[in-house]
Formats: C-alpha cells, structure tokens, sequence
C-alpha cells in the first residue's frame, strides 16, 4: 500500500472566514499560544484570540464521517481511532453516520476529554499520539486530523509509526502544510500550538520515512 492523497477537509476548512492579520495582532500572540497549549478551557470554549472560541456541537463534522465511510466502505463492527479526537464530534457523527460502528478516541486534553460528547464520552482516553494504547491491528480504520503538527519534530516518527502500528486496513490523516511563502505567513499569524511546519515534499519524507502508509491531506491558508 502506498501514500495516497485524498481530500475530505478542504470544504470545511474553507467554511471558516480568517482574518490573519487581526489574530495576530489583538491578542498578545506569545501569550495566546501559551494558554492554547495548555489544551485547557482557554483553547476550547474561551476567546477566539486562543483557541476555537467555544468548541460546541454543530453537525460540521457529519459530511466528514459520511464521505469517509462512503470512501472506506464502513460497515457496522467495524473499528475507528481518532488520535486526537478532542470533544469526540466526528466519532460521534460516525456512531450516527455507521450505525453498529465501534469508535475510540484518544487526546492529550483532560479538558476535552471531561467535556466530550456524552454518547462517546466512555470510549475516549488521554493518551499521547507517540505511544497508542492499543494493540497491534487493532482497528479498521485510524484518522488523525490537524492535530500531527503540533507534535515536537522528534515525536513525528513515533506518531506516525503507531498509527501504522494500530491500524489493519485503513489510514487517514490531515496535517497543515504550505505550498508559497504567503500560505506559510498566513499559517505563522494564524497558528497557536503548531510546532511543526512543513511542505507537502517535507510531510511526504516524513511518511517515507516513518513507513506511513495510508491516505492524507493538506490544509492551506490560502
């Protein structure tokens, strides 16, 4: 199996309207980025200036589920992990989407995880993305969306090694990249907890390298 790009992403990133410029500046962006790593309230349901701005279920995340079951020919009894799953709203959408579907999610915050959707709330777990939980195989399907690059760079092989590791049939993860210097500006005003910033030639050495194989994406500030 090899590496192959597939987008279920873009529209729903595009749906949010940035102006770049604006956070950078109304917020003290050092000080932003400190409270948003704490992945605590301030990240989650605080102010725009260090985080979502009130990370709330909407439905957003239910044509994500619907295209990628559709994709991976999701049946119920099948198994998915989201690594990084954060309040758990996609793996919800697909308990819906996939009736009979067996979902896991793992996070590094207690906040998100304290306050996940309840219907998926008991299958979630804090754990970190370098080191799974799980035995090997242990899933049909393993995501992992925005949230690889705010690994450190020297946890990046591990990560991606584990989801290989865990997962028997099926790979997907998006990761923010830039293509020009204006989409990585726009990345750099934007970001709050990003610690790596790499082009797609970059994430692909890191695939490579790492013996990823699976499907991903990109998402740009364009």
């Amino acid at each position: 199996m090899e590496v192959t790009y597939i987008d279920f992403m873009t529209s729903l990133h595009k749906k949010t309207q940035r102006d770049y410029l604006a956070r950078d500046n109304a917020f003290p962006k050092a000080e932003a980025a400190k409270r948003a790593k704490l992945w605590a309230y301030d990240y989650w349901d605080g102010s725009r200036d260090t985080g979502y701005g009130g990370y709330r279920y909407d439905g957003r995340w239910r044509k994500v589920a619907e295209a990628m079951a559709e994709h991976y020919g999701l049946k119920p009894g099948d198994s998915i992990l989201d690594v990084g799953c954060g309040k758990g709203f996609l793996l919800h959408d697909f308990t819906e989407v996939v009736p009979g579907v067996q979902v896991a999610g793992v996070d590094i915050s207690e906040y998100a995880l304290a306050n996940a959707k309840e219907e998926v709330k008991d299958r979630l777990q804090l754990a970190n993305a370098r080191q799974l939980p799980f035995a090997d195989g242990s899933f049909d399907l393993v995501i992992s969306i925005n949230t690889l690059h705010n690994l450190p760079c020297f946890d990046m092989e591990s990560a991606l090694r584990e989801m290989q590791r865990v997962g028997r049939k099926n790979r997907y993860l998006c990761v923010e990249s830039f293509r020009n210097e204006e989409e990585k500006v726009n990345l750099l005003y934007w970001q709050l907890t990003c610690a790596c910033f790499f082009s797609p030639d970059e994430w692909l050495w890191w695939f490579e390298r790492a013996g990823y194989q699976g499907d991903y994406s990109f998402i740009y500030f364009e």
